[in-house]
């Protein structure tokens, strides 16, 4: 077995959607939604594709913590990696959220469980930036390098430079922003469909960051990393494939993604990622309808066990 990676948690925290349905409050600024062509029982079909991704999972050694999200009044719960993020040494950091029927998704028994399972010294609650349009949606606004220190950034109404550089002083990661868009013109909404930084490797659409310049720099970042660049085209990011996380399973690392997202990828990325993780392909056609996929439903536990 593999020694772990303090980039890949071995835990996760995941909530299973009861009232899945198009949240209309997001759909302006994500341009991934596709829920307006979807057809009947989009609430069972999610759960059904949830459940079956966390059995995926903890057949795969991954320790996942299931809350099942109940509230109708937020369509968006299967995604929380957005409100919430932990750090090691015991730090948890609460997040501004830009559509307000999702500031309903914070939850205190999600915290609780974490403060009864998990070593945590403190929780910082940037909520509060709320009512002066100051939004930062976790680790979806962000991809965080836990090894390097550094939080990559596309630019977007959901990334406010005031609160990201608030949550890099307290959490010591160094933001690296870039302006990221596809090839109409349409920003990037979240930078977790743009890229994923693993413990050997960086699956990017770097073609996607329209200075050319900041391209450079967070190409030349990335290889200063050691990590091995997996450069993503734009219709593989439209089919997520930027959209994966990678987690510690049973027997080593685990890259935890989509089947739409494999069934993307050209067969000579396949194996540069099986030379660091055993890919993990999960089925959530449903799910992917609202503008999300595997990395937006899962909330990596970066904590010490007690």
């Amino acid at each position: 077995m593999s020694r772990p990676s303090v980039q890949a948690p071995s835990a996760v925290i995941m909530v299973r959607p009861h009232h899945f349905t198009v949240n209309t409050q997001t759909a302006a600024d994500n341009s991934f939604q596709k829920m307006q062509s979807a057809g009947g029982d989009l609430a069972g079909r999610a759960y059904r594709e949830h459940s079956a991704a966390v059995q995926r999972l903890q057949e795969a050694g991954v320790t996942v913590h299931v809350f099942e999200g109940t509230d109708p009044e937020t369509p968006d719960c299967v995604f929380p990696n957005n409100w919430f993020s932990t750090h090691a040494g015991g730090h948890v950091a609460i997040f501004p959220m830009k559509a307000p029927n999702r500031r309903l998704e914070r939850r205190q028994d999600v915290i609780e469980m974490l403060k009864t399972r998990y070593r945590v010294q403190d929780v910082i609650d940037y909520s509060g930036l709320e009512p002066d349009g100051l939004f930062l949606e976790g680790t979806g606004a962000m991809v965080l390098d836990h090894i390097d220190r550094v939080a990559y950034a596309a630019q977007s109404d959901r990334t406010n430079p005031v609160a990201l550089e608030r949550f890099c002083t307290h959490f010591n990661f160094e933001p690296m922003v870039f302006p990221a868009a596809d090839s109409a013109g349409a920003p990037v909404y979240h930078t977790n469909v743009l890229m994923c930084v693993g413990t050997d490797f960086v699956m990017i659409g770097d073609a996607m960051i329209t200075d050319t310049s900041r391209r450079a720099e967070i190409l030349s970042r990335l290889r200063q990393s050691g990590r091995e660049i997996v450069s993503l085209t734009e219709d593989q990011i439209a089919r997520f494939a930027g959209n994966a996380i990678e987690l510690q399973g049973r027997d080593g690392p685990v890259l935890a993604l989509s089947q739409t997202a494999f069934d993307a990828l050209r067969e000579a990325q396949i194996e540069q990622l099986r030379s660091s993780a055993t890919l993990l392909p999960l089925d959530i056609p449903t799910i992917e309808m609202a503008g999300g996929s595997v990395r937006c439903t899962i909330a990596g536990i970066h904590l010490s066990a007690r």
